[in-house]
């Protein structure tokens, strides 16, 4: 029998994964990240990207985060982001949509705070396009 650990990935509105795992593996601010069971205890922040929860018998299930906070403990990881969603519910059409926007406004840019909001938003929209190309090929379409 594997080891395993207790996940749990919350957003602002519902909690999206509650579970065991053998691993995880996170966008982390300063690079991905892996943890396993027994990890050292860690605080990091969390930028926009795919999370991959390896389960039991190797199973994976895949969810996108708009950034947020990754908690661990030796036996329990929690995700805390504004928001989460499995990995299939990603909407393409408007993941476009929001990276065209964000890309003109950052050529419209009338002050500097127009600009970063327009730069985070251009990361969330190619992060979510990105886990939906992973999700494509995993899927071999």
């Amino acid at each position: 029998m594997a080891m395993t650990m207790h996940v749990d990935i919350v957003s602002a509105e519902s909690e999206i994964f509650s579970g065991t795992a053998e691993m995880l593996v996170a966008p982390a601010k300063m690079g991905e990240v892996g943890i396993m069971p027994r990890h050292t205890p860690m605080l990091t922040p969390l930028k926009p990207g795919e999370i991959r929860v390896i389960k039991e018998g190797g199973e994976e299930e895949t969810f996108y985060v708009s950034g947020g906070m990754l908690e661990v403990q030796p036996h329990t990881v929690t995700v805390l982001s504004d928001t989460a969603l499995r990995a299939h519910d990603l909407d393409e059409a408007a993941a476009l949509a929001a990276k065209t926007e964000a890309e003109q406004a950052m050529k419209d840019k009338k002050t500097d705070m127009d600009y970063a909001r327009a730069q985070a938003e251009l990361a969330e929209a190619v992060a979510q396009l990105q886990t939906i190309q992973r999700l494509r090929k995993k899927q071999g379409r």
